[in-house]
């Protein structure tokens, strides 16, 4: 079965997100889209892993559905061209911010859980640690290693995948607040990454371009903080409906499973252009570098 995927969002709990990001809205949005499979977003919140158990009943195997009661009202705003089956993941991302070997990091990252019950295990164990209660994407001063550490330890089922990998600000491989390399950042375990996320401001042939993540599946998402935003950057997956089935091919990266990702056009995104907004100046590249970066 072929379907696509959009496996990071956001809930109404994370800071600059819509009012109306809400699994109703969602669940309409990711029909208009086209979107068979949705991530749920923001699990560690605690109000927000309560709307999930309100509201999400089980479906096919590690995947959710809007109850019977909701999806009737909901479809009465969706065409009926537009209606199809929706399913929702459990992924949340979680920024992490400490100091490793001198200097200060900044990665954010996404945790995928096989149940409700392992997502209830982890955020109790992130709960000791630091404040999840503040924000949809928590903030914690944890490093990025023992984060996964944790997740493998709830569950050998999780998934756990660096995002938007080349922000400058708050990623893996971020030029101001990350790694040179995978093992930099994650030490022994990272054998147990086996996938990244582009972020919008790059694309698979942009990544290509770096032999440290071959072998690594590059899977591309919205980071939707609005329900309008689904989509603009999804997964396409040929494999029956169900967790583990694209947990599996995310892992292996099987073209015949994971077939592939649907781009936002990334100079679109943030950081090709240098300059300021406010005083209408915007370099390229090529001037940055005449410029000795001023």
């Amino acid at each position: 079965m072929r379907y696509i995927a959009d496996l990071h969002i956001h809930s109404k709990y994370s800071r600059a997100t819509a009012r109306n990001l809400d699994l109703e809205n969602v669940y309409i949005w990711a029909q208009l889209k086209g979107i068979t499979v949705v991530a749920t977003g923001d699990f560690t919140h605690p109000a927000w892993f309560a709307e999930i158990k309100e509201k999400l009943v089980p479906a096919e195997d590690g995947l959710f559905r809007l109850s019977e009661e909701l999806e009737k009202v909901c479809d009465k705003q969706v065409p009926l061209s537009c209606r199809r089956p929706v399913r929702f993941a459990l992924v949340t991302e979680i920024s992490n911010i400490y100091k490793k070997d001198g200097a200060v990091r900044k990665n954010h990252n996404l945790v995928f859980m096989p149940g409700l019950e392992e997502v209830s295990l982890f955020n109790s164990r992130l709960d000791t640690l630091g404040n999840i209660k503040a924000d949809g994407r928590p903030i914690l001063g944890m490093d990025a290693r023992n984060l996964l550490e944790i997740a493998l330890e709830v569950s050998e089922d999780s998934l756990f995948i660096p995002a938007h990998v080349w922000t400058p600000w708050f990623s893996l491989f971020g030029s101001k607040s990350g790694f040179d390399s995978l093992r930099d950042c994650f030490e022994d375990l990272a054998p147990y990454v086996f996938a990244l996320e582009t972020g919008l401001s790059s694309d698979p042939p942009m990544n290509w371009r770096v032999s440290e993540i071959d072998g690594l599946t590059l899977v591309s998402n919205s980071d939707a903080h609005s329900p309008a935003n689904l989509g603009r950057e999804a997964n396409l997956f040929d494999t029956e409906l169900s967790y583990q089935a694209m947990v599996k091919a995310i892992k292996t990266g099987d073209p015949d499973r994971f077939c592939g990702t649907f781009e936002f056009f990334p100079q679109e995104g943030k950081y090709h252009h240098d300059g300021h907004r406010a005083c209408g100046v915007a370099l390229t590249p090529a001037m940055t570098r005449e410029m000795k970066g001023i």
